[in-house]
């Protein structure tokens, strides 16, 4: 195991702060770790809540879904980069950080990688909605502490969150916000 060369992945993504943040100016924006640790921990309370899902899978998921971060960088639609670049570029950094760890680990978080980006299981999904909920979750909540408006995160996620819990938590996360907005006039 290359602990030196893992320790410095998960530094960087302790410090790698979350692009969309960074370009809205937020003061003290979200880092990528901290973003799959909140995501990792909403999969731990999901066990037994969806019938048939692997609750730990999608921890292990949440967890590794965007670690290739830590050597291209949060690279969103506003990059400027083709989404076949981005995968090619996160599909590398996979296998290199895969070199860090023991070869059946590596071979563990590739494999939950490539789920996550086919969509090709019922926990990537439900990583996916993880993914798309936390990130409206946190521009609410960045809305509410410094009273700016970041509705075009909550345009983005419009229609695609179709699994519960998340429809009934991005129902009620958007009543709130508008409740939040009409008490702000």
């Amino acid at each position: 195991m290359k602990i030196f060369e893992l320790l410095k992945i998960c530094d960087t993504l302790k410090h790698l702060k979350r692009t969309g943040w960074v370009k809205n100016n937020i003061d003290e924006p979200e880092t990528v770790a901290s973003h799959m640790y909140r995501m990792a921990v909403l999969a731990m309370a999901l066990d037994g809540q969806i019938p048939g899902i692997d609750a730990s899978r999608c921890v292990r998921m949440a967890l590794v879904h965007d670690i290739g971060e830590a050597i291209v960088g949060d690279i969103t639609p506003h990059c400027g980069i083709s989404e076949e670049n981005k995968h090619a570029l996160e599909a590398k950094a996979m296998q290199q950080i895969a070199t860090f760890v023991p070869e059946d680990v590596g071979t563990d978080w590739v494999t939950l990688w490539r789920e996550y980006e086919q969509q090709s299981t019922e926990e990537a999904k439900v990583v996916y909605h993880l993914d798309k909920f936390d990130m409206i979750a946190q521009a609410f909540d960045y809305e509410q502490k410094y009273g700016i408006d970041l509705h075009e995160f909550f345009t983005s996620t419009v229609g695609k969150l179709k699994m519960e819990p998340f429809v009934s938590w991005d129902t009620e996360l958007r009543a709130k916000r508008a409740e939040w907005i009409q008490q702000k006039k």
